[in-house]
């Protein structure tokens, strides 16, 4: 089993440049039973009007957060698996008419550079770095993973342009922000909120 966790592989010497609340969140090893949660608030959830239309077929994919809101608590397990190379994303928004889970899993390709799948076989590839201490993911192309075969399809068209980030606050916290922005239509879909890493 590797010494380094799955994120020190993928990001190389750009590892260092990571906060250490950062590090201390991606530590999950390879081919391990390497487990963390993280726990806090997302401070705002929202989609425009015109991503209300995509909601169903997000849906369909595991893809999209379909309901709105403030200050909603939130849990993210983070869980490696002794027998591959991935890392399994389980978000826990709890709503107040209910928890709603968004899951996922990541599969490292190569240096700074990682497959986010959903239901389905659909992923999107997404440029991993290390930005003034922040771990950050930007998509560079949407796929759909079938009998093998990566296909890519025109997801950015459909979808929008992803950007995420996990930038440290202090020793205990962090911020979360994910937006997700169409070439026409502006922001879709996001959320931003700040964490504590449950040690």
């Amino acid at each position: 089993m590797s010494e380094q966790s799955v994120f020190q592989i993928v990001l190389g010497d750009d590892w260092a440049n990571l906060g250490p609340i950062i590090q201390r969140h991606y530590f999950l090893k390879p081919k391990s039973n390497d487990y963390v949660c993280v726990s806090g608030e997302m401070s705002e959830i929202s989609h425009s009007l015109i991503a209300k239309a995509l909601i169903p077929f997000g849906l369909l994919f595991g893809a999209i957060v379909p309901f709105q809101g403030q200050n909603i608590p939130t849990d993210v397990h983070y869980n490696s698996n002794p027998n591959n190379l991935n890392i399994y994303w389980d978000r826990v928004f709890k709503f107040s008419h209910g928890d709603f889970h968004f899951k996922s899993h990541m599969e490292p390709v190569k240096k700074n550079e990682v497959i986010e799948f959903v239901r389905f076989g659909v992923g999107i590839r997404l440029a991993v770095t290390a930005e003034n201490g922040a771990l950050v993911f930007r998509d560079t192309a949407y796929l759909w993973r079938l009998f093998g075969f990566k296909l890519p399809i025109p997801g950015r068209w459909l979808m929008g342009e992803v950007y995420v980030e996990e930038r440290p606050i202090d020793e205990h916290y962090f911020s979360m922000k994910m937006t997700l922005t169409h070439p026409l239509f502006g922001t879709l879909f996001k959320y931003t909120g700040k964490f504590k890493l449950n040690d």
